[in-house]
């Protein structure tokens, strides 16, 4: 077999295939003993014809196809493994030239491979890393949250309720006169101004005492997740059978010990300032290796075959759909409450799906330029961190990746070191700023020189 290669585009190469006839010779037999027992002969038992009486009957052709279809995956793999492509979706046939019995196949096909990329700048982005700053405000701001998740709710008879107190009531809910389907509970739990109810209904229980009993009008609002409700007046028959106030405890070193391992409030708040110092900066560590890439990746250019981006919305899908499941929803119910279908949300998420492929070719390229490689005695590191945190030995994980831990963990770590390249060469504005004012600056004569010249 003899094949050349012509590269279409950036994205795209075309595969021209002389097959010799012995080859196509094997696939048309194979076609035959795949087809003869379908194919009906007078005088022959169904699957007992002789190929030569079945071409006589309905000639060659009737196994063409079948015969081009089982020699063309061997005879493009060896193609791509010759050329050394990287295919990224289905070949297509394009042309075929010639084909017949005792002839040689003649034929092309195309097929988008991965696309070059055109790196820009990379080494010396002008961004800077944010720096960090845990203020008094924020640790006692995290202190009032711990305050407010140990709160407990105690009774009071002695005043009306007013906001953020918490009811317990029983209610029934009535549209044109009808009770309506989800519009009852005993003993529900409400705290007034959380907006858990439709807007108005709070509202309306500001005020009341333990024990009554209360209408409450409101109009559900449009949209809504009921058709039947939206837009329409409802009347709420509410019985209040407790009202409650919220109790925080005091900020001492005993409140300290019940929500936290520490002895003493300092001790605590020290902990906490720790805490958010250390969630702050992987915060901005985050935040600068996101500016980096994204500078690096509008710096390249690489022109990306749909059928890359929809691969990769294919797996944003069922990502989706995963994240559903394990809340107990599925994509069908999902679409039909937010309304739209899922051609519509491919439509939305193309752009990201876009962004995605285009990060992960041109950090690819990077790493490819700059010969960045996972050495052994890293590999050997991220296996043993992985079986520590699987608690199993790294024996034990070797087995389960079936030695295939390089591949398994080298992309990751090689990924990981590309990123800290960008990251250890970037620079600041300020020093991008001084050494444009430094290359501003005419040169200056050596010192001396004038007085010399004076000299002579």
């Amino acid at each position: 077999m003899k094949t050349t290669v012509e590269k279409l585009s950036s994205n795209q190469v075309k595969i021209d295939f002389v097959v010799d006839a012995q080859a196509f010779e094997k696939g048309m037999q194979t076609a035959y003993n795949k087809l003869k027992g379908r194919i009906s002969i007078p005088g022959f038992r169904r699957g007992h014809a002789p190929r030569q009486v079945i071409q006589m009957h309905y000639g060659p052709q009737v196994f063409y196809d079948d015969a081009f279809e089982a020699i063309f995956p061997d005879i493009y793999r060896e193609a791509v493994e010759e050329h050394k492509l990287d295919p990224v979706d289905r070949p297509s046939v394009a042309e075929v030239s010639q084909i017949g019995q005792g002839q040689d196949l003649i034929f092309s096909a195309t097929v988008y491979v991965r696309p070059e990329v055109t790196l820009g700048q990379y080494k010396g982005i002008p961004v800077q890393k944010q720096s960090v700053d845990v203020t008094e405000d924020d640790v006692n701001a995290e202190l009032e949250r711990a305050r407010e998740r140990v709160a407990r709710f105690v009774d009071v008879e002695d005043r009306p309720a007013k906001l953020d107190d918490q009811l317990d009531i029983d209610y029934a809910g009535f549209c044109e006169g009808e009770q309506f389907e989800g519009g009852t509970a005993q003993h529900h739990k409400l705290v007034l101004g959380s907006g858990a109810f439709i807007p108005g209904f709070e509202d309306q229980l500001v005020g009341v005492k333990a024990g009554d009993q209360v209408e409450v009008n409101v109009t559900f609002p449009t949209p809504y997740h009921s058709e039947k409700l939206a837009g329409k007046p409802a009347v709420f028959k509410v019985t209040v059978n407790a009202i409650q106030e919220k109790e925080v405890p005091a900020l001492d070193d005993d409140f300290a010990k019940d929500v936290s391992e520490f002895d003493t409030l300092a001790q605590y708040k020290d902990s906490i300032r720790e805490r958010l110092t250390r969630q702050a900066e992987d915060k901005a560590d985050a935040a600068f290796e996101n500016e980096l890439i994204e500078e690096a990746v509008d710096n390249a250019q690489v022109d990306i075959p749909d059928c890359m981006i929809q691969q990769q919305l294919d797996e944003m899908m069922q990502e989706m759909e995963q994240r559903m499941r394990y809340q107990g929803l599925n994509m069908q119910d999902f679409l039909k409450y937010t309304g739209q279908s899922a051609e519509q949300m491919r439509k939305n998420y193309k752009g990201e799906a876009e962004r995605r492929v285009r990060t992960r070719l041109v950090m690819e390229a990077i790493r490819k330029a700059e010969d960045i490689q996972a050495t052994g005695e890293e590999i050997e590191a991220e296996v043993k961190d992985q079986a520590d945190k699987m608690k199993k030995s790294v024996e034990e994980v070797k087995k389960m990746l079936g030695g295939m831990e390089k591949a398994y963990f080298g992309d990751s770590i090689s990924m990981r070191k590309t990123i800290q390249l960008l990251k250890d060469t970037a620079v600041s504005q300020q020093d991008v700023e001084e050494q444009e004012q430094r290359e501003e600056q005419p040169a200056q004569a050596p010192a001396g020189k004038e007085d010399a010249g004076q000299q002579e």
